[in-house]
Order: C-alpha cells, then structure tokens, then sequence
C-alpha cells in the first residue's frame, strides 16, 4: 500500500512557475555535470518510506491549493547544507495536474493518505495550467473544466 507526501510550494506563483523553476534547475545541474534529477531536501527521513517507494507522490501546494503532484522516485539519506543529516526526495519531473484543494499553511512535508489525495484531472482538464488560477478553479465549479 502507498502513501504521498505533502509539502508547502513556498515562492511559487503557479504551476507555470513550478514548472519554469524545475526546467532551470535540471539545467543548471546537467551544465555542472551533476546527475539532472529534482529532489528537495529536508530534515527527517519518512519513517514510512517502503509506502512512499511503493508508488507515492508529492503532492505540492500552490498558494492554498494542492494543484499537482510528481512522482517519488527515491528517497535518499544525505547532509543538509549544514551539514546535519537530512532526506532527498527524489522526483521525477512529470507534472501531473490534480483537482484544486485547498489545504491550509503547516510546515515541512506530511504524509497524505491515498483516498485523501485529490484525483489526478482527466484530459478535459488539460490547458488549465495556462488559464489564470481563479478562472480555472471558477470553469471547473461550473463543470466546463
């Protein structure tokens, strides 16, 4: 059985954004000849990390609202940089857009059940990342998204 993890997108504007922000990392990492993966780094080590590997996600809010979620590909024991021990999650850099939830400020990552997961949008969804975020979110309480 898997579970995701959860965490807070702090400076992100949109999903644009998100996605502008990963592309320049994977690229600064691959022009200084590092491994091109995307991970985050925090203080502790999910004690459940089997479930994560077993198929979790991180689901990522967007300011106040789960908006998509990426794949765990690993997690990782490492240093921060100041040198205490830490956690990479490791993620792979597809984007897979969710129905909007809000979901209220808390800090670090927490684990999020499956059943408790927003559904992943189908295909009529897709564009609505290009759309500003509350007409999106009012098209798709309409049901014309």
């Amino acid at each position: 059985m898997s579970v995701n993890l959860i965490k807070l997108c702090v400076g992100i504007e949109s999903v644009q954004h998100l996605a502008e922000v990963q592309a320049l990392r994977l690229k600064q990492k691959k022009k200084a000849g590092e491994k091109p993966e995307l991970m985050h780094i925090t203080r502790s080590f999910p004690r459940r990390a089997d479930e994560v590997l077993d198929g979790g996600s991180l689901y990522w809010v967007i300011k106040g609202v789960v908006r998509l979620r990426q794949p765990i590909t690993d997690l990782r024991e490492t240093v921060n940089k100041d040198g205490n021990a830490a956690c990479a999650i490791v993620y792979d850099d597809t984007h897979i857009l969710t129905e909007p939830r809000p979901f209220r400020a808390f800090q670090g990552w927490r684990y999020l059940e499956p059943d408790k997961a927003p559904r992943d949008l189908d295909e009529s969804g897709a564009g609505a990342e290009d759309l500003p975020t509350e007409m999106a979110d009012e098209l798709r309480s309409l049901g014309l998204l």
